[in-house]
This record gives structure tokens, sequence and C-alpha cells, in this order.
């Protein structure tokens, strides 16, 4: 008999069905649980480094617009205004510098922290500092119009650790979405009850008996 793509298929799913019905789960989390520690062991860790300027007003500058002012420089912090300065000083192209520095702000308090991730600790150092240091000379250049100006409060430090995950990170993480892979696959087993078998009759309830009359 010919071995057509359709016997083929319906020998696979017939294999399929003899299964246990926990295969799925065990082979999904082994599945993932290996990807994702091969996923943290083939890729370079990442380093952060972070250093932090603060606005401060000027005698006819009030807080509010201090808070105000941070909030626009930490936006400003990663154009190529600042960044064209930074490169300079951090030795790296502004494109490097684009794609690994990134800043955040306080609604609540007039700071920038500036964050630079890199393969290297020391490069993360320095692109932390070098966009920094722009980013104040920049402040500096527009303080009699602003009428703020920006402080280096902390320059980055070498980070003793990596900030990315480790390899058992990565392992547990992904032996969890292959768990929830398999079981997805389980509930879309070939063979599951309710789906390719057919329904069971449900039992018929014979009605009540007609009461026979009593004869006198």
């Amino acid at each position: 008999m010919t071995d057509t793509p359709t016997r083929r298929l319906r020998t696979t799913l017939d294999r399929v069905r003899t299964l246990p019905a926990w295969s799925a789960l065990v082979a999904g989390t082994l599945a993932g649980g290996l990807c994702g520690g091969a996923y943290g062991l083939l890729t370079p860790a990442q380093y952060a480094a972070t250093s932090y300027v603060v606005a401060v007003p000027a005698e006819n500058a009030t807080p509010e617009a201090a808070r105000g002012f941070a909030q626009a420089y930490g936006r400003v912090a990663t154009q190529l205004a600042v960044l064209g300065d930074a490169q300079v000083w951090a030795g790296v192209p502004v494109r490097t510098l684009r794609d690994s520095v990134r800043t955040a702000t306080s609604p609540d308090a007039p700071m920038v922290s500036v964050t630079a991730t890199s393969t290297d600790p020391e490069l993360a150092v320095d692109m932390a500092n070098a966009v920094t240091r722009a980013l104040t000379r920049h402040a500096e250049d527009t303080r009699g119009s602003t009428q703020v100006r920006l402080v280096q409060f902390s320059r980055a430090v070498k980070p003793g650790e990596p900030a990315s995950y480790s390899s058992t990170t990565t392992a547990l993480v992904g032996a969890g979405a292959g768990g929830l892979l398999g079981g997805l696959a389980l509930l879309a087993r070939p063979g599951r009850p309710g789906r390719d078998e057919d329904p069971v009759p449900a039992a018929s309830v014979p009605g009540p008996a007609a009461a026979a009359d009593v004869q006198r």
C-alpha cells in the first residue's frame, strides 16, 4: 500500500495519542530550560553604570522650574546635540551612545540619571560620565535664558556585577515558558475527549407509567 502524506499524518497522530498526557509538559519544560540556559551562556554579560545630575534654580527661578527643566534635560540627553559632544570623551561613535545610554527623571525631584550599558564595565562608566559632562555643559550654555544650571550629583562607578540575567535565571524562565506551551499543546492534543471522539449518548429516562384504574 502506498505511503501517502495523509497516511503518514494519520500514523503520527496515532503515535501522539499513545503518549502519556504529561509528556507534552515534560518535553516543553525541558526544551524551554535548555534554550533559556543556552541563551544565558551564549549572550555576553551586560554591565550598567549610572551617573546623576541635579537641576539647581538660580536666584530668579523657582524649584518648580528646576523640576520642569530636569524633565526637559532628561529628554535632551540622548539627542545628537549632547551625544555629539559626549562621543569625544567616551571614545565611541554617536550610534553606540544612542543605543547604549538611557535617561530617567523623577516628577518629585529635579534630578536626571544617565545609565550606560556595555559588555565592558569600564566603557559603561566612560559613556555615562561623558554624557553627563556634555549635558552639564549644554545646560551651562543656556543658563542665561533658563535660569537653571545642572550640577553633577554623582559620577558613575565601575559596576561590580553584570546587570543582565544569569544563565540560571534564563533557564528557569525558559522552563516556565516551555511548560506553559506544553500545557497549551496538551489542551489541543489529538484524541482528547470531547474533540475527536463521538459524544456519549445521554441515557434515556422512561416516563412515568400511566396509573391503572382500580376496579371495585
